[in-house]
C-alpha cells in the first residue's frame, strides 16, 4: 500500500508556515501499514491541483489532500476536486450546518450564509464529519484509488484522520505490518558509522531496511521492517537491532522510543535522585531549555545562568577578571570556574558550563570560530572538554548542546 500526501496552500510554499501536517500523517499511515511514497506541496490553483491529483493517481493507492477547504474565494480545492471527478451535482448536508451553528454559538459568533458553502459537497464524496471545525472532510473512491480531502488546520485534520480516515483505510484494504526501531548514537559521523557496519548492512534480510538520520553530532540509525506476519516481523527486527547495537556499542546511548537524549538524562537523574544546573555563555540557555522541555524536569533541573558577557561571568559566577584577561573568555580555565561555581551556588550534583566562539566573529579573542569548551562538574571536581565544531553558528550551537548532554549521559552510564 502506497500513499501520497498533497498539501495545498501558498503559505507553505513561501515559508509562512511549516508543514507539520504531512509529518504527522506520514507517521500515522505508517502505523497501520501504509507507506508514504511522496509528499507534494502545491499552490491553491486549479490546474496545479488537477495535475497533482492525476499524477498521484498513477503512483499510489491512497491520496491524502490537506488545505484549501475554507469558505472564501481563495479556497478552491473542493470545487477543483469535483471537477477532477466530473461531478457537477452538489449535495447539502444539514448536519454540517447544524455543527457549524453549534460551534459558532459556543464562541458567540454569528452564523452567516457564506458558511452554508461548507455543507455543500460533491455527490461522489462521502462525508467525513468534522466535529472540531466548519470544513468537513471528503472521501472519494475512483478507479481503485482512495482520495481524501481534509482541512489544513492541524487539530481538525488530526481529529478526522484518527476518527474517520484511518479506520476506513484499515477496513477497505488488507494491510501489512510495518515496524521501526531507531538507535541513537552520539560522537561519530555518518560515514564512519557506515564503514563500521558495512557488512551488517549488506547482509540485512530482504524485508529489513536501514536508514541513516544524521543531525548535529548525532546519528540515528533506523531499522524498518515490513511483513504480513507481525510475530515474524518482530522476531527478525529484534535480532537485527541486537546485532546493530552490538556493533555501535561505543557510541550507543539508547533507543528513540525511550525518548531523546534529554529524556534519558532526565530519567537517570530522577531515578538516582540527582540534580543538575547549567552555566551557559555561547549557547544562551539552550541546554537549560532542552532539559526543561522534558515533563517532570523540575525534580532534577534546579536552574541555570546565562552569562553571555565577561561582566556577567564575573558578577554572577565569580569568574576572576584576571583569569579572563590571561586566558580569554573562551578557555578551559573559564569553563572550569563557571562549572564549579554554578554547582556550588545552586547546590546541585552536576553542573554543565559552556564557553566558546559560535561565530561569525570571535569577539576580540584569538580563538577560532567553532572552538568550544564544555565543563562538567560533580562531587569529584570538574572535567573540561575541548571541541572545534567548525561553522556555521547554528551548527556549532546545536552540536554543543548535543555533546554536553552526551557527556552527562556517558558519565552517568560509566558510574
Amino acid at each position: 500500500m502506497k500513499a501520497e500526501i498533497i498539501t495545498i496552500g501558498d503559505e507553505i510554499l513561501i515559508g509562512q508556515i511549516v508543514d507539520t501536517n504531512s509529518q504527522w500523517i506520514g507517521k500515522e499511515l505508517n502505523k497501520i501499514g501504509v507507506s508514504v511514497y511522496q509528499i507534494t506541496s502545491i499552490q491553491d490553483e486549479r490546474q496545479h491541483i488537477l495535475n497533482a491529483l492525476k499524477e498521484a493517481q498513477k503512483r499510489v493507492d491512497v491520496v491524502i489532500i490537506t488545505g484549501g477547504l475554507g469558505p472564501t474565494k481563495d479556497d478552491i480545492t473542493k470545487k477543483t476536486i469535483a471537477e477532477y471527478f466530473n461531478d457537477t451535482e452538489i449535495v447539502e448536508y444539514p448536519e454540517v450546518i447544524d455543527n457549524i451553528k453549534y460551534l459558532f454559538k459556543k464562541i458567540n459568533h454569528p452564523f452567516n450564509e457564506v458558511q452554508k458553502y461548507q455543507a455543500h459537497l460533491p455527490s461522489k464524496a462521502t462525508l467525513l464529519m468534522n466535529r472540531l471545525g466548519t470544513a468537513p472532510g471528503m472521501w472519494f473512491y475512483e478507479d481503485e484509488t482512495v482520495f481524501v480531502s481534509l482541512p489544513g488546520v492541524p487539530y481538525e485534520m488530526r481529529g478526522l484522520m484518527t476518527n474517520e480516515v484511518l479506520p476506513k483505510i484499515q477496513e477497505q484494504f488488507d494491510l501489512p505490518y510495518i515496524l521501526h526501531k531507531t538507535i541513537l548514537t552520539y560522537g561519530q559521523g555518518e560515514s564512519v558509522i557506515a564503514s563500521t557496519i558495512e557488512d551488517f548492512e549488506n547482509n540485512l534480510p530482504q524485508n529489513i531496511k536501514l536508514a541513516y538520520l544524521p543531525s548535529f553530532g548525532k546519528v540515528r540509525l533506523r531499522l524498518s521492517g515490513k511483513d504480513d506476519n507481525l510475530e515474524n516481523l518482530k522476531s527478525v527486527l529484534n535480532k537485527e537491532v541486537e546485532k546493530l547495537t552490538a556493533l555501535v556499542s561505543d557510541i550507543f546511548v539508547g533507543y528513540e522510543d525511550e525518548g531523546a537524549i534529554e529524556s534519558q538524562v532526565g530519567k537517570f537523574l530522577k531515578a538516582h535522585d540527582l540534580t543538575i544546573c547549567t552555566a551557559e555563555s555561547m549557547t544562551g540557555g539552550k541546554i537549560a531549555s532542552t532539559l526543561v522541555s522534558v515533563p517532570g524536569s523540575s525534580s532534577y533541573f534546579k536552574g541555570g545562568f546565562v552569562v553571555y558577557t565577561s561582566k556577567l561571568k564575573e558578577e554572577l559566577l565569580d569568574v576572576p577578571s584576571l583569569l579572563i584577561v590571561e586566558n580569554t573568555v573562551v578557555s578551559k580555565e573559564v569553563a572550569e570556574v563557571m562549572a564549579l561555581n554554578a554547582r556550588k551556588k545552586v547546590n546541585t550534583d552536576f553542573a554543565i558550563s559552556i564557553t566558546g566562539n559560535a561565530g561569525p566573529t570571535t569577539d576580540h579573542n584569538d580563538k577560532d570560530v567553532g572552538l568550544v569548551y564544555i565543563g562538567i562538574a560533580d562531587e569529584n571536581g570538574v572535567e573540561v572538554h575541548e571541541y572545534n565544531f567548525g561553522k556555521p553558528r547554528e551548527k556549532v550551537i546545536n552540536k554543543t548542546v548535543n555533546k554536553a548532554l552526551e557527556l552527562i549521559l556517558r558519565k552517568n552510564m560509566k558510574n
